[in-house]
């Protein structure tokens, strides 16, 4: 899965490159320097969308990890995901072992993440459902519409076949028992892992209606949120749209970001989605591609930040254990 996401980078690239020349890098810029710093407000609030997201994770966790500690772990983990070459997983993986600093229980962690990506799936599909109605009642843009409407039915079976395999029980011991053929029973990466315990945290999970309901608006109210980045950068552009034209632009730039989990950060992809539905909803090519442009700076800046801080806390943990390490050592010779 690296191989095929290295082998993305330059079709993203170039697809970036092709999208910058062909409608304007040079006005989409300078409208950027227009609107001046107050873009930089853009940063500080994706942090709102993301503390909803990690509420609705900690109602599956049963609240046995502080709020404000889950929030820090999403944010982490939705750079690692979209920055890094992981096809989109590497950050639920990152989010368990951080999670586990404060909740020692790795397959009740682990069962937790499971869950919620399952949920997220289905809120991405509502989400995007959202937008394509948006976009007809608005837009009428039939062609790119009847693109848009197949790519989403056809996708549609992959949501239910991970929900019905999960739901079927056996899964996570039937690959413990491929892993450690694999890589040996005392491999490190099947330590803390037990499958048949993950596999009953899981469905207990699954089989809780009321709680996987209020996750699923959480996450929803999430994802609403998230298009006041887009609604408030064109306000600041100076080319406001309606509530609903962001919320739509919003959504199916979700949909094509994850459509596109080969290509590393979604470059170009994403960039061509929120240029070609912002046009939609009549506005500039230039201004279209100075909002994907705003967008991108703010997923670096937001993400390089989240990814800076998992570091220092990495080297602070590490430090305390050594701490204690040496401490311990120290009162045994004593």
């Amino acid at each position: 899965m690296r191989r095929v996401q290295w082998a993305g980078l330059p079709i993203g690239i170039g697809l970036l490159l092709a999208l910058t020349l062909h409608h304007g890098g040079g006005d989409a810029i300078q409208g950027i320097g227009q609107a001046g710093f107050v873009l930089l407000w853009l940063v500080p609030l994706h942090a709102l969308p993301l503390l909803l997201d990690a509420h609705a994770w900690r109602l599956l966790l049963s609240r046995r990890a502080p709020l404000w500690f889950l929030w820090w772990i999403a944010t982490v983990r939705e750079a690692v995901s979209r920055l890094m070459p992981v096809a989109s997983i590497g950050g639920e993986i990152v989010g368990i072992r951080l999670a586990c600093w404060r909740v020692p229980d790795t397959c009740g962690v682990s069962a937790s993440v499971i869950v919620e990506v399952l949920v997220t799936m289905a809120v991405q599909y509502a989400f995007s459902a959202l937008g394509i109605v948006l976009i007809v009642v608005s837009a009428q843009q039939a062609d790119a519409l009847r693109s848009i409407g197949v790519a989403f039915l056809l996708s549609i079976p992959l949501p239910v076949m991970a929900v019905v395999i999960v739901r079927r029980g056996g899964i996570f011991q039937a690959i413990e028992r491929w892993a450690a053929g694999l890589l040996g029973d005392a491999h490190p990466l099947l330590r803390g892992i037990d499958g048949a315990q993950l596999d009953h945290e899981v469905d207990a999970l699954m089989s809780r209606g009321g709680l996987l309901l209020r996750s699923f608006l959480w996450q929803f109210a999430g994802y609403s949120l998230g298009s006041l980045e887009t609604y408030l950068a064109l306000a600041m552009l100076d080319h406001p749209v309606s509530v609903t034209g962001a919320l739509a632009i919003e959504a199916i730039t979700q949909a094509v970001r994850h459509a596109a989990f080969f290509i590393p950060a979604g470059l170009g992809v994403q960039d061509a989605a929120v240029v070609l539905l912002a046009q939609m909803f009549g506005v500039d090519r230039e201004v279209a591609l100075s909002l994907a442009l705003v967008k991108r700076v703010r997923e670096l800046v937001f993400g390089c930040t989240a990814l800076a801080s998992w570091q220092v806390a990495e080297l602070v943990r590490e430090r305390i254990v050594r701490s204690g390490s040496g401490s311990a050592q120290e009162g045994r010779v004593g």
